[in-house]
């Protein structure tokens, strides 16, 4: 194993000789094995990246980027710059088809909205990209936001659709056997939810391609323009559902979203455009506890016995306070 990956996935995990709280932290020391050689193995098909410019050398690792919770990404260089991001999960396990991102990915790319991808082994769980610098301070406008999407749902359509239906389903599995006491709440959900799909059926909107995880995390200022990164879910799906993913991951309070909403629809939403966002919206905070619970499994459920939720403690207040939220959401949508 390479020392310099062995020293990133130190410093990765420790500041200064003090363990980082960071709850990503745990993700990674349980991945780190598999991780470092298929990097490796990545960075030794340089001369079979795509690059502006052809690369004279392998790159070096400058060291980890990002504080993903499935994947790992690393910031690489020779000459330019690129992210090497390496699979930590099972892609299909969780619903996710590198090959129609790595389409997406080049499409999105070909409009302007999206970095360079220059290599894809599905094999390796690799995919590199081009490094875009982040802008100091960035932005936040509603406005751009908007455009962003837009922009999205006007990229050619595809075969990937989104299934909430089977996502949640993926993820609920096991909620019943386990004795956490935030697993038996998202349980005591599960009629909630079943109706919120019922209502989302109605949704007469036209199916476009959407990003499907549109947070403020996944978007990236550079140069004054904004980007899109991230597009493992990015599938067929309802406009209002990725309008709805932003507004809810980032925790919009109400002029916001409406706000975002009328840069988006170009006037304000109607009665039942209105339910459908706060529809869609309970259901991506709910597959987002569920998707936070699938991830804690590979580094500490296993070690646990199934006896609780194993979180650390500020990611833990952190979920009880986005399931209070979604709790109360709850009652508005199902009076």
């Amino acid at each position: 194993m390479d020392d310099a990956i062995v020293i990133i996935y130190r410093n990765v995990c420790c500041e200064g000789g003090t363990r980082t709280e960071a709850p990503w932290v745990a993700v990674a020391i349980a991945i780190a094995g598999a991780i470092p050689e298929r990097l490796q193995q990545a960075l030794a098909q340089w001369r079979q990246w795509d690059c502006p410019v052809p690369l004279k050398k392998a790159p070096d690792i400058v060291g980890p980027i990002g504080r993903g919770r499935s994947n790992a990404s690393f910031l690489v260089a020779a000459g330019q710059q690129f992210v090497v991001r390496i699979d930590g999960i099972q892609p299909w396990a969780h619903g996710i088809n590198r090959q129609a991102e790595w389409r997406v990915l080049g499409l999105a790319h070909q409009r302007g909205i999206a970095p360079r991808p220059c290599y894809f082994n599905p094999e390796l769980g690799a995919l590199v990209c081009a490094y875009l610098a982040p802008d100091e301070p960035a932005p936040d406008s509603a406005e751009a936001t908007a455009m962003l999407l837009r922009r999205i749902h006007t990229l050619p359509r595809m075969h990937q659709r989104l299934h909430l239906g089977e996502r949640l389903q993926r993820y609920q599995r096991g909620l019943d056997n386990d004795r956490g006491e935030r697993s038996a709440r998202l349980a005591r959900l599960a009629p909630a939810i079943h109706r919120l799909l019922e209502v989302i059926a109605g949704d007469a909107s036209a199916p476009v391609l959407c990003h499907n995880d549109l947070l403020r995390a996944n978007r990236l200022y550079s140069g004054g323009k904004l980007y899109a990164i991230d597009w493992e879910y990015a599938a067929m799906a309802s406009p209002l559902y990725d309008l709805a993913v932003v507004m809810h991951a980032d925790e919009f309070d109400e002029p916001d979203a409406q706000r975002l909403a009328r840069c988006y629809l170009g006037r304000a939403p109607g009665t039942d455009e209105a339910a459908l966002l706060l529809s869609y919206g309970c259901l991506y905070r709910y597959l987002e506890l569920l998707w936070y619970r699938a991830m804690q499994e590979p580094a500490s459920r296993a070690h646990s016995g199934g006896a609780g939720d194993t979180a650390p403690p500020e990611e833990s207040r952190h979920l009880d306070t986005r399931l209070a939220a979604l709790e109360a959401l709850l009652a508005n949508a199902l009076p």
